[in-house]
């Protein structure tokens, strides 16, 4: 009988045991249910969160093809822009050694002897020199051109002409 009775003792403990597990869980699962609302609240924001981070995600690469585009495109204008720096600087140190030369011939002309106004007229723009003071600057008159006057001669320039010859008497 005592070990019966033993069996009765320890089962009896396990269900006490058993029974305060449950009203542990029990209470778990009150405030679960008080809970719930504010949990599917939760749940919502979190998919809604999500579902916004996909959609930016989204953007943010097709933004991120665009700005690459942009960005190729820019390149290409910046070697572009970087090989016409490259001409110009080569046009300017021509344009400068010839600006050198001349003076350099102006000033062996004018150290060997001074020149009379005709002499070596033979274009408008020889002409011009003459007048200013200054030799040929190998700016000659447009084909064709039968000006008399200087302003003749200038309205048949072109700009990238004016500005030579502007720039040359600058440096006068």
């Amino acid at each position: 009988m005592t070990l019966s009775l033993a069996f009765d003792i320890a089962f009896a403990g396990l269900l006490v045991i058993t029974i305060g597990y449950a009203i542990v869980l029990n209470r778990k699962l009150g405030n679960l249910r008080r809970h719930k609302e504010e949990l599917e609240r939760l749940a919502l924001t979190f998919s809604q969160s999500t579902t916004r981070a996909d959609d930016s995600i989204q953007r943010l690469k097709s933004s991120t093809d665009v700005l690459q585009k942009g960005i190729e495109k820019a390149q290409g204008l910046r070697d572009d822009l970087s090989f016409l720096i490259d001409r110009g600087t080569l046009a300017a140190d021509r344009l400068e050694v010839g600006v050198r030369g001349t003076r350099n011939h102006r000033q062996d002309a004018a150290s060997a002897k001074p020149k009379r106004p005709v002499e070596g007229i033979e274009t408008i723009s020889d002409a011009i020199a003459a007048r200013k003071g200054i030799e040929d600057t190998g700016v000659k008159a447009f084909a064709g051109a039968d000006a008399d006057t200087d302003e003749d001669f200038e309205n048949q320039k072109s700009q990238a002409e004016r500005d030579l010859i502007e720039a040359l008497r600058q440096v006068r």
